[in-house]
């Protein structure tokens, strides 16, 4: 664990749509500690011209130094349809593909193209998926795009706190409710986690009580009592202006933001689309460079006469086996050669009793008081003509013998006074 926090380091915003307004939060992570620099609300701004509410945004970043900083944008939870799948056994690359096929069972939304991302919660193989309606969030990328702010991200509440949560390590514990209250009054969000379900997340219309009732059941749970947030995500440090109560859902997202590779959410946003801004979070890609740069240059000064030694031990082995290998080479081709001769020999010996097991075969079909004029055997087919009272038979009792099939007469049955001349070709049962 003490690598993994040597390793968190980033900054990003955070953005939460929620009841009107935007509430942004700006979090720098460093293995030491987050920090808070500033938080900001944008009240009406969905009713005010993008360039407006987009300049003081804008404003609220050169502030803090961070003119040029991507951020993590949290969509509104009734908008987002957040399901817990169990796929064990499925690595992460197979993971898309396995999801794919039960995205249209796990919406309502019919034939409406919707948007879709996973994150695994557990190592059992449970799997946090979040969809929502394409329309739905192009509508909130145009919107962003319009105001000219870089998104890393688009995520949802549940994501972002499973994420922040384990930034630095799992958090104690593995069984916790977490309640959220709507500045509104009229919805409170439930976000809870458990032995027996990984990631429990709802929004309520209903009084705090009641939610909660319903929460301990879907957790399996007895009674539980909320637990403070700052229990459960990374506590930041000293910060003028921050409000955990008010800010919880943005400080979730803007870690997950900062730490992608620490704490991955499931993100909304295309790939082509993303757009990472923080200098802090290429620390680590650094440090690993300069580490490999140095293991390459040690290995570069190691003595090369013991190379040159150990190559040329080796031609002299290969030099030495050449011969035993080329001979081999020509025993396995002369073993080649006499199987296929044999296989030829025995081949033609085969033929004499195919064939005269063919001639006794229609000896015993053609029976007196039919006779034959001419039998003429080759290796796929026999020909025969002849007189018998009755034609017609002869194809289908060819045909029931083993040694023959595709009976069929080559000529018209010419009908005599003593009976019916025939002329039939039958194709021979296994000969090439």
């Amino acid at each position: 664990m003490q690598f993994r926090r040597l390793l968190a380091a980033g900054t990003a915003a955070g953005i939460e749509i929620r009841d009107g307004s935007l509430y942004v939060a700006v979090t720098r992570v460093r293995p030491g500690g987050i920090d808070v620099p500033g938080t900001l609300e944008i009240a009406g701004w969905q009713s005010r011209p993008a360039f407006e509410w987009a300049a003081e945004y804008h404003a609220f970043l050169r502030r803090l130094g961070l003119g040029r900083l991507s951020a993590m944008l949290l969509l509104p939870r009734r908008e987002v349809i957040v399901r817990l799948l169990h796929l064990p056994g499925v690595e992460d690359k197979d993971l898309p593909a396995a999801l794919s096929f039960q995205i249209e069972s796990l919406h309502p939304y019919g034939d409406e193209e919707v948007a879709w991302a996973w994150q695994r919660v557990s190592a059992s193989g449970a799997v946090l998926v979040g969809l929502i309606r394409q329309q739905t969030l192009d509508a909130w990328l145009d919107r962003f795009a319009e105001a000219g702010i870089a998104l890393a991200g688009v995520t949802f509440s549940a994501a972002a706190l499973h994420a922040a949560a384990r930034l630095y390590a799992p958090p104690a514990g593995e069984e916790r409710i977490l309640v959220h209250r709507h500045p509104s009054g009229e919805t409170v969000e439930l976000y809870g986690e458990s032995a027996s379900r990984p990631v429990f997340s709802a929004e309520f219309d209903l009084p705090l009580e009641r939610a909660l009732a319903l929460a301990c059941a879907e957790l399996r749970l007895g009674a539980a009592e909320p637990a403070p947030w700052e229990q459960f995500l990374p506590a930041p440090r000293a910060s003028t202006d921050f409000d955990f109560s008010r800010s919880t859902f943005v400080y979730a997202a803007a870690l997950a933001g900062a730490c992608p590779r620490l704490a991955p959410a499931a993100n909304l946003l295309p790939e082509s689309q993303r757009v990472f801004r923080s200098r802090a979070v290429l620390a680590p890609t650094l440090a690993l460079a300069l580490l490999l740069l140095l293991a390459a240059g040690a290995l570069a000064g190691f003595p090369r006469y013991r190379e040159k030694r150990y190559l040329a031990r080796l031609q002299a082995e290969i030099a030495r086996l050449e011969p035993k290998a080329a001979l081999a080479a020509r025993c396995d081709q002369a073993i080649e050669k006499a199987r296929s001769r044999h296989a030829l020999l025995a081949g033609y010996r085969k033929r004499t009793r195919a064939d005269l097991d063919a001639l006794r075969e229609l000896t015993k079909l053609i029976a007196p008081p039919a006779w034959t004029s001419l039998v003429q055997v080759d290796r796929a087919s026999v020909t025969l003509a002849g007189e018998a009272e009755q034609a017609a038979p002869l194809l289908q009792v060819l045909d029931n013998s083993p040694l023959f099939r595709n009976s069929q007469f080559t000529v018209a049955i010419a009908r005599t006074a003593a009976g019916d001349l025939f002329r039939i070709r039958s194709e021979r049962e296994g000969q090439p």
